[in-house]
């Protein structure tokens, strides 16, 4: 049956309600079928909306696009070992989030919402204002006080409205909540339509490996997104006998904000992320969440898929940074806190055959580290 289930109580509401979270509080996430038609996508256009049958919009040819999603899979060479890279910076606003926010706009549309908020430290408050823009739907994106100006800058190109918020991080987060009292919350962590969005990522990989899972996928994770959507997408194809197995999924935060680093390896009881003491700083901004709202799915999948999970640290991060851009990639800090941690898994010595990891987000003036 496809429906919205709430995490916390277990409400079931119809896939066809129009609510992004549980009446309780709870986070949503969405029960659904996904069906693969392998001739079908192979002669279809070069999107993620070559899959629409394993995404929740009933008009996806009516669906919210900017030509998202089939970035290349090419090989890369890092700690010594070949591994394969998918170019997610390449995607219309630079990051993968542009997956979550396609989907998230088909929905708003699908639903009639001209009205919608979202809180980012940039790429997602990018990505959502292009795509709210696309559908005729007005943006406010809430942003954290001190946000990179080039950022800012594109969100406002985007044409939604910008407010800095005073505070954290978490902070921002609670001002884009209260206004989702009067708008729709198009959350990247909380919406959960922006999973289906980001779910598209596996689907690709699978595709582009001739339908074939690869051994492990390390990604940075912050609110766990790209994560959470590779672990939705395996599961989908799983379930639909088109792979036999699930890839390894690792995980890698910056070591000043880290919590769920520290929940894994620390093995807290269930429910329990304790957020850093003190300020997030690091100059992977885009995962630096003290408080993640689905860490523990975040964790289950992790734990589920036998991964792991890296921390590291800022001259890691800045060497990885200056390596990338020395061959020619223009990738974001956050992007390179993945990279880092790739180097981490693979001197662990692991003996997988194929290893993917993402560009996550692009960052033209990150050549300058």
């Amino acid at each position: 049956m496809d429906r919205l289930l709430c995490a916390s109580c277990g409400k079931a509401y119809s896939l066809d309600d129009p609510r992004w979270g549980c009446e309780c509080g709870g986070l949503l996430d969405i029960e659904f079928s996904a069906r693969f038609d392998l001739s079908d996508i192979a002669s279809r256009e070069p999107t993620m909306w070559r899959y629409r049958e394993a995404i929740p919009i009933r008009d996806a040819a009516g669906a919210i696009t900017l030509g998202e999603g089939l970035t290349p899979l090419r090989e890369y060479k890092a700690a010594g070992r070949k591994v394969l890279v998918k170019e997610e910076y390449l995607n219309p606003t630079g990051s993968f989030k542009d997956r979550g926010a396609s989907v998230v706009a088909s929905r708003m549309k699908e639903i009639g919402i001209n009205a919608a908020v979202e809180d980012s430290s940039g790429n997602a408050g990018a990505a959502v204002a292009a795509y709210c823009r696309e559908a005729g739907v007005r943006c406010t994106v809430y942003v954290p006080e001190g946000v990179r100006p080039e950022k800012a800058e594109r969100i406002r190109h985007y044409g939604a409205e910008l407010r800095e918020v005073h505070g954290t991080r978490e902070d921002c987060a609670a001002e884009a909540l209260k206004a989702a009292a009067g708008a729709y919350y198009a959350s990247h962590s909380r919406n959960p339509f922006f999973l289906q969005g980001t779910k598209t990522f596996a689907y690709e990989v699978c595709e582009q490996l001739d339908y074939k899972a690869p051994d492990a996928v390390v990604l940075p994770v912050g609110n766990g997104t790209l994560l959470l959507g590779t672990y939705l997408g395996f599961k989908d194809l799983l379930a639909a006998g088109v792979v036999g197995r699930m890839p390894k999924l690792i995980g890698v935060q910056a070591r000043a904000c880290a919590p769920l680093f520290r929940a894994f390896h620390e093995d807290s009881e269930p429910g329990r992320i304790e957020p850093p003491r003190g300020p997030c700083g690091t100059m992977a901004d885009g995962i630096a969440i003290a408080s993640p709202a689905r860490g523990n799915q975040v964790l289950a999948a992790v734990r589920e898929t036998g991964g792991d999970f890296f921390a590291v640290d800022d001259l890691e991060i800045m060497a990885a940074l200056r390596d990338v851009s020395a061959k020619g990639f223009q990738i974001e800090p956050t992007a390179a806190a993945g990279v880092a941690g790739l180097a981490r898994y693979l001197a662990r010595g692991e003996p997988a055959d194929t290893v993917i990891t993402a560009f996550t987000g692009n960052n033209a003036p990150a050549a300058r580290y």
